[in-house]
């Protein structure tokens, strides 16, 4: 393990290295950058979404014929076409479209909901009994706190134009977010990578991603995590990890989706970002008091399996949402979502049933999780192909990673954050890259860009979460004491404890 981590930090400096000449090329080159097709990444606006205020038309095919007869004319043409808009900008009431802001408020509701209740539930029972109250406060906290974070800068860095790798700070404390409601005409801004909601919606729909991936890290260092370094990593690793990789994947002047990256609904930004952050959790804090060597059973996997239907449910919001319209794009990431899901399920299912002569209903749900987020990135491009296929390979892989990979490499993960989350999305990223189907979400796949946001993703995530733990442990100290441990932190940390 120790390797591995020196390897991120050699592989981190390379790319903080690059990083930091793309940058300073950012600060020198003009403004009106080149704007990367939108459609390759989860919040682009659809198709029919209306012309003023969708991205412009493009200029160079409509007068190619004409500049053979007109020279003068096609030039005056193309002088007078509009630009696609780049940045959040005020609209008319009249341009918001009802039927799509409808279905982003109920997808913002159903995102929400699979943090809480169904990701504080899906843990919580798969905990020991002392410590349920403790993983179902830090979904709950996390909550709290990403929704401050996320108003006060994280929207900004993440949505608005910048460099390649970070954005600006115009929407620093919302600043420029308006509703005007005036006696003859209402405005309001709408953001340039959802052009038919209010910008309102799109913010408090993007939040509920920022919200779920932080959380999704608690998994692995269950059990045994300090709260209130929790508090700080966590309030750290949004600005400076989730915000920075947001952006890079779907902000069109982000790094990775100029280079046509597809990550439909966050396979990379929150799955495999999340996971490693996770794994990388899992080994600075250690293995927990008496791991393999006690019992350390879920106490209740009734509510794991609640809490991992809440997240199923829940999920059509997080794919089928982030076509950011109500269409038939949004009605293919829902059927492509159902399927890859019941696939991976059935596929762990009959796995461990090989495996270990039983099918177990940890194992079912685990494997539904998989498919979830295995087809997370493919959602809105694949067909009934790719999400059979993907869901099939995920189950099976996740599987193998929570199991043998696991004892094999001999980290304690206690939960399986990396081993479904990370796992799984790497899966799905690539096998994106396979089964990207261009009349379905109009880009063609590549297994090398996959790879590339990928092999990003980890090395970014990986190092920079190990330093902010190293940081938080030098200064405060991250693990709870032996005692406290043995006593659950339930008691220790909260006071409290369930009959």
């Amino acid at each position: 393990m120790r390797k591995l981590l020196m390897s991120l930090l050699m592989a981190g400096s390379l790319l903080a290295g690059g990083v930091g000449s793309a940058l300073a090329d950012d600060a020198s080159a003009p403004a009106a950058a080149s704007a990367p097709d939108t459609t390759a990444s989860a919040p682009a606006p659809d198709a029919s979404a209306p012309a003023a205020a969708a991205s412009a038309p493009d200029a160079t095919a409509g007068t190619a014929n004409a500049a053979a007869s007109a020279p003068a004319d096609a030039s005056a043409a193309a002088a007078a076409a509009p630009a696609a808009p780049t940045a959040p900008f005020s609209v008319d009431s009249s341009k918001i479209n009802s039927g799509d802001t409808a279905w982003m408020l109920t997808s913002t509701a159903l995102v929400l909901f699979m943090t809480i209740p169904g990701l504080a539930l899906f843990y919580g029972g798969m905990v020991r009994k002392k410590n349920v109250l403790a993983t179902l406060m830090q979904s709950f906290a996390i909550t709290c706190l990403v929704t401050i974070i996320w108003t006060v800068v994280g929207y900004s860095l993440a949505f608005t134009p910048g460099g390649s790798f970070i954005g600006g700070f115009s929407r620093v404390f919302m600043a420029g977010m308006n509703y005007i409601k005036g006696d003859k005409a209402t405005t309001l801004t709408v953001s340039h990578l959802a052009p038919t909601i209010p910008e309102t919606v799109y913010f408090v729909y993007q939040m509920t991603f920022a919200i779920i991936t932080p959380a999704l890290i608690t998994g692995a260092f269950a059990d045994r995590m300090k709260f209130s370094a929790m508090l700080v990593f966590m309030t750290l690793w949004s600005i400076i990890v989730y915000s920075p990789i947001a952006h890079m994947v779907w902000e069109p002047t982000g790094w990775l989706a100029s280079a046509g990256i597809l990550d439909f609904a966050g396979g990379t930004v929150v799955h495999i970002n999340a996971g490693i952050a996770a794994l990388v959790c899992a080994l600075v804090l250690g293995k927990r008091v008496g791991y393999g060597k006690e019992a350390m059973a879920p106490h209740n996997l009734t509510l794991t399996l609640i809490g991992g239907a809440m997240l199923w449910v829940g999920w059509f919001g997080f794919n089928a949402g982030s076509a950011v319209a109500a269409d038939g794009r949004a009605g293919f990431a829902m059927f492509a979502t159902q399927v890859a899901t019941a696939a991976a399920a059935l596929a762990w299912m009959f796995a461990e049933w090989a495996a270990k002569g039983k099918p177990s209903v940890l194992g079912i749900v685990s494997g539904a999780v998989a498919g979830l987020v295995a087809i997370t990135p493919a959602s809105g491009f694949v067909g009934t192909l790719g999400a059979l296929v993907i869901g099939i390979v995920a189950g099976v892989v996740c599987f193998w990673s929570a199991t043998w990979l696991k004892h094999k490499l001999g980290y304690d993960d206690s939960l399986d954050a990396f081993g479904v989350h990370c796992i799984g999305g790497i899966v799905g990223a690539l096998l994106t890259g396979v089964f990207a189907v261009k009349d379905i979400g109009g880009a063609d796949g590549s297994i090398i860009v996959q790879a590339k946001g990928v092999l990003t993703t980890l090395i970014y995530s990986g190092v920079v979460s190990y330093v902010l733990l190293k940081i938080i442990d030098m200064v405060m100290g991250i693990r709870v004491t032996e005692e406290q441990e043995r006593e659950g932190l339930d008691v220790s940390l909260h006071g409290e404890h369930v009959e």
